[in-house]
């Protein structure tokens, strides 16, 4: 009979559920910083493209930050390593009191850029930490269970943006104090988790790159060329690429929803934001639909498909024809869905003692997300539409990795 292999054992429980958390908290701040971009415009007077520096701030610490992070995780292992990063995540947090008492932009993004280093440090750790707990024949299976708590996340954060800052009260439409209110009450609970993991026992953990009984190559993670060096490795490159873009796309299709809801389809700030809840859940019903079709789909295949997809939608998108280009928009996101994921796990393979450097290279492509907004901002300042024509070359290159370029070389299996 074959052997039945367990989700997570049952020591591993309590710890997987407060990792799982983590995945969801950074999915609400993600998402609220794009409800943040229309607020700021309302506020400060801010330009649609200058209000796409706040990713850039967010993004850019990604960048900056995820090698230390990575580096940091290998020498004090998975709970310093949470811990650091939810310290970070707080103190920005707490930083945008002063922000908002100075009415100052500038000072809001270097509070966002600490925010950002506290998000990078924890999706490099949480990755490789949610795959160590239990038995590794189901570790990609438990980081994408994970994985579906961010989008989760990304649901709930429009939604309480949208109420305390883009509501029709006077106040939390055209004042500040809703903003001090709102991220100083999620830096407290920030605070609180990191207690929690201060105290929290961890069982002995396994390797999360350890090989298993396969026989085949590709499923034991063997460094099929011990001695290339890690750039060697095309497919690696090519991912690191492929994720540039990626979140590029995503960090200027996410920017400018409600823009487009509020310049295209004439509808009020706090309505618009609230349409972004169901566009993050149409990422939501990718995901699951998109690790369901992988059952019966090769990966590559289906990142193809879901790539050529949102090239469609942006099309549509960008032709301004009411209802039929909002509901493109929102399908943007539901091909969007498994790209981070897939392309992340296709760049990992083969790389055997390479993986854990690795892994910082390719979530560092998240400065994709940095640089993207700012230049598509510089087109939706004249026509938000218009604007949506930019991700169609992201989508190009990441349909160009998953058709031809993610092909591991030098692979034979048995």
């Amino acid at each position: 009979m074959a052997e039945r292999i367990a989700f997570t054992e049952k020591k591993f429980v309590i710890t997987f559920i407060f990792v799982t958390s983590l995945f969801l908290m950074w999915g609400v701040l993600h998402a609220m910083s794009d409800v943040l971009n229309k607020h700021f415009q309302n506020v400060l007077n801010l330009s649609i493209a200058d209000s796409g520096l706040i990713q850039f701030s967010v993004f850019g610490a990604y960048f900056l930050m995820s090698y230390p992070a990575g580096m940091f995780m290998q020498k004090y292992g998975y709970k310093p390593g949470v811990i650091l990063g939810l310290v970070l995540f707080a103190s920005g947090l707490f930083l945008f009191v002063p922000a908002a008492n100075a009415e100052s932009f500038t000072f809001f993004r270097v509070a966002l850029f600490i925010v950002g280093c506290g998000m990078a440090t924890l999706e490099t750790v949480a990755h490789p930490f949610a795959a160590a707990l239990g038995d590794q024949r189901k570790s990609d299976l438990r980081v994408n269970f994970a994985q579906t708590f961010n989008a989760v996340g990304t649901i709930i954060g429009p939604t309480i943006g949208a109420f305390f800052l883009l509501s029709g009260d006077t106040v939390k439409s055209t004042d500040l104090t809703s903003v001090k209110t709102l991220y100083v009450a999620i830096g407290i609970v920030v605070l609180l988790i990191a207690a929690a993991f201060v105290f929290l026992k961890i069982p002995t953990l396994t390797d999360p790159h350890a090989s298993t009984d396969s026989k085949d190559p590709a499923a034991l993670n063997i460094d099929t060329a011990p001695k290339k060096s890690l750039f060697s490795h095309s497919h690696f490159v090519w991912a690191c690429v492929a994720q540039f873009f990626n979140v590029a796309a995503q960090g200027g299709t996410w920017a400018y929803f409600i823009n487009y809801g509020t310049s295209v389809m004439h509808f009020s700030d706090e309505k618009a934001g609230y349409f972004m809840s169901l566009f993050m859940g149409m990422m939501l019903l990718g995901r699951i639909v998109g690790t369901s079709l992988m059952t019966v789909m090769a990966p590559n295949k289906l990142l193809a498909i879901f790539s050529a997809g949102a090239i469609v939608c942006c099309i549509i998108v960008a032709q301004k024809l009411g209802w039929t280009s909002y509901v493109a928009l929102l399908m943007i996101n539901f091909f969007f869905s498994i790209m981070f994921p897939t392309i992340f796990s296709l760049g990992l393979k083969n790389l055997g003692h390479h993986t854990q450097k690795a892994s910082s290279f390719i979530s560092m492509g998240v400065v994709g997300g940095a640089v993207f907004p700012f230049i598509m901002g510089q087109v939706a300042n004249h026509d938000v539409a218009t604007a949506y024509y930019m991700p169609i070359i992201c989508y190009a290159v990441i349909f160009m990795f998953a058709y031809k370029f993610y092909k591991v070389k030098g692979v034979q299996t048995a």
